[in-house]
C-alpha cells in the first residue's frame, strides 16, 4: 500500500522547535492541571458558598464545555491556521480563570468554569495539532510521549498543589495562578510560533458544530443522569437520550452535505479512524476514569490514610512514564504503532483482573506492583490513537481528526466514571449492618480511622465485594480496545523527509 507523504515541519530550526514545544507543554500543563487542582479545594469552596448539591458541577461544567468544543477547535485550526486559534483558546481560558478567582457564588463559579472549559478544550486539541506541524511523524512519536508525561504530572501534582495553595492563600489562588502562566505562554507563542496560512477559503459548518455540541452535551449530562434526575430511567434522563439521539442523527446528515464538515465523513472511509475512536474511548475509561476509584479502593479496603494512599499513585505514575517513554522511543525507531495498541489493553486487562483479586489482607507492595503494571499498560498506548489518526488523515483534516480522537478519550473517561459509580453504588446498596456506621457510602477516611477494628474489617470486606465487579467491568472495556487494536491495519510511519 502507498505510504503517507511526509510534509516539511513548520519550523526548521531545532532550537526554535524545542522552545515552542516548551511553551506548548506549559499551556497543556495549565489546562490539564486545572481539572485536578480543584478537587482538594472543593470542600473549602462549598463551605464558603454552600449549595452542596452543586458540588459535582464545579468539575462537570469544565468537562462538559471542554468536550463540546474540541471538534470545533480542531476544524477551526484546519481552516484558519493553528496559531490564532491557539491564542484565542489560551485567552479565553485565562479570562475564565480570572472569573473563577473572583466568583461571588456557586452559580457564578460554575459559569466561570464553563468559560474556562471553552478555552481548555481548544488548548488541548490545538497543542497536538501544532505538534503535527512541528515534527516529522517518527520524531513526533517521541515528543508526544513527553506530552503524556505532562498529562501525568498534572494528574499527580494537581490534588497536592490544590490543597497547598488553598491552605496558604485561599481557594481563589488555585484559579488565579493560571493568569501569569497564560500571559507568558501567550507572549511566547505570539513571538515564536509562525503562522501557516491555509490554502483553502474558510467555510465554517455552524450547523454541524451546534448539533455535535448538543449531542456531546447530552452524553455528558446522561453520564451524570443518576445525580441530576435520580435515575437513568427517569423522564429527565430519557428526554436527554431522545434529544441526544436526534442531534446525533441530524449531525450525520448535515456533515454529509457540508462543504467543510466539523468531522469529515471521509475519515470514516477506512477502518483506522473509527477503530481508534473506540480505542481512545476505552483508554479514557480505563486510564482516566479509574483514578478516583483507585483512591477510594485503597482507603476503604486497606486502611491506608489519604496521604499514604496518595503515595501509592507514584507506582501508577511511574508505570505510565516508563510505558510512554518506551513506546515513544520504539515507535520513533521502528515506525510501528500497532504492537503498542495491542500491548496496552492486554496489560491493562491483566492488571485489572489481578486487582479484582485484592482483599484486605493483600500486602501493600503487591498492590503497588499491580498499580505499576496498570500504569505501564496505560503508558504504552497513550499516544497511539493520536499518532494513528494523524498518520491516516489527509493533511487538511489533521486538526479535525486530532480533535475527534482527543474528545473520544475524554468522553470515554466521563462515561467510564458514570459506569463505575453505578457499579459501586449497586454493590454498596445491599443492606449490611455495621456497628457504629449509619451509612457506609458516606464514610470519610477520618471517620473510618476512629471505628473499632471489627467495624473497619466489615467495611473493608463490603467494599472489596463492591469493587470486584468494577474491576471486571473495566477489564471488559479494555477487552473492547484489544479487539479493535487487533483489527487495525499494520501501517508504518513515514521516514523523515530528506533534506
Amino acid at each position: 500500500m502507498d505510504m503517507p507523504v511526509a510534509t516539511a515541519p513548520l519550523v526548521e530550526n531545532k532550537a526554535l522547535r524545542l522552545t515552542l514545544f516548551l511553551f506548548l507543554m506549559s499551556a497543556l500543563f495549565m489546562a490539564t492541571l486545572d481539572n485536578q487542582i480543584v478537587s482538594t479545594a472543593l470542600p473549602t469552596i462549598v463551605g464558603e458558598f454552600g449549595q452542596m448539591e452543586r458540588f459535582g458541577w464545579v468539575g462537570s461544567a469544565y468537562l462538559l464545555a471542554t468536550c463540546a468544543v474540541m471538534p470545533l477547535y480542531g476544524k477551526l485550526g484546519d481552516l484558519f491556521g493553528r496559531k490564532y486559534v491557539m491564542l484565542t483558546a489560551i485567552t479565553i481560558f485565562t479570562v475564565g480563570s480570572v472569573a473563577c478567582g473572583f466568583a461571588v457564588s456557586m452559580n457564578t463559579l460554575i459559569a466561570a468554569r464553563v468559560l474556562q472549559g471553552l478555552g481548555g478544550g481548544g488548548i488541548m486539541v490545538s497543542i497536538f495539532a501544532i505538534n503535527a506541524d512541528l515534527f516529522e511523524p517518527r520524531e513526533r512519536a517521541r515528543y508526544q510521549s513527553y506530552s503524556s508525561l505532562v498529562l501525568m504530572a498534572s494528574g499527580a501534582i494537581g490534588p497536592v498543589l490544590g490543597g497547598t495553595l488553598s491552605d496558604l492563600f485561599g481557594w481563589r489562588s488555585i484559579f488565579l495562578v493560571n493568569v501569569p502562566i497564560g500571559i507568558v505562554v501567550l507572549a511566547g507563542l505570539i513571538v515564536f510560533l509562525p503562522y501557516r496560512r491555509p490554502t483553502r477559503v474558510p467555510k465554517i459548518d455552524y450547523a454541524g458544530a451546534l448539533l455535535l455540541a448538543c449531542a456531546i452535551t447530552s452524553i455528558v449530562l446522561l453520564a451524570d443522569g443518576s445525580e441530576l434526575f435520580g435515575s437513568l430511567l427517569s423522564a429527565g434522563s430519557l428526554t436527554v437520550i431522545g434529544i441526544g439521539t436526534i442531534c446525533a442523527i441530524a449531525w450525520v446528515l448535515v456533515e454529509r452535505r457540508a462543504p467543510e464538515p466539523i468531522v469529515p465523513m471521509p475519515l470514516f472511509a477506512t477502518s483506522t479512524f473509527p477503530l481508534f475512536l473506540i480505542i481512545s474511548m476505552a483508554s479514557g475509561a480505563v486510564g482516566i476514569g479509574l483514578v478516583n476509584y483507585f483512591a477510594l479502593f485503597l482507603q476503604t479496603t486497606t486502611g491506608l490514610s489519604p496521604s499514604t494512599a496518595g503515595l501509592m499513585f507514584v507506582m501508577l505514575t511511574g508505570g505510565i512514564v516508563c510505558g510512554s517513554l518506551t513506546a515513544g522511543r520504539l515507535i520513533s525507531i521502528t515506525g510501528r504503532y500497532k504492537p503498542f495498541a495491542i500491548a496496552s489493553p492486554s496489560i491493562a486487562i491483566l492488571a485489572l483482573l489481578l486487582m479484582s483479586q485484592v482483599h484486605p489482607g493483600t500486602p501493600i507492595f503487591v498492590i503497588g506492583a499491580i498499580m505499576g503494571l496498570h500504569g505501564l499498560g496505560i503508558g504504552l498506548g497513550q499516544q497511539v490513537p493520536i499518532l494513528g489518526v494523524q498518520n491516516s488523515a489527509p493533511k487538511r483534516d489533521v486538526g479535525a481528526a486530532t480533535g475527534a480522537v482527543t474528545l473520544s478519550r475524554m468522553g470515554g473517561a466521563s462515561i467510564g466514571i458514570s459506569i463505575y459509580g453505578a457499579t459501586i453504588a449497586a454493590g454498596l446498596s445491599h443492606g449490611v449492618t455495621i456497628p457504629g456506621v449509619e451509612a457506609i457510602e458516606k464514610l470519610t477516611p477520618q471517620v473510618l480511622a476512629t471505628l473499632p477494628e471489627t467495624s473497619r474489617q466489615m467495611i473493608a470486606d463490603h467494599y472489596t465485594a463492591a469493587f470486584h465487579p468494577l474491576f471486571v467491568t473495566a477489564a471488559v472495556i479494555a477487552l473492547t480496545a484489544l479487539v479493535c487494536a487487533i483489527c487495525l491495519k499494520s501501517i508504518r510511519l513515514p521516514q523523515k523527509t530528506a533534506g
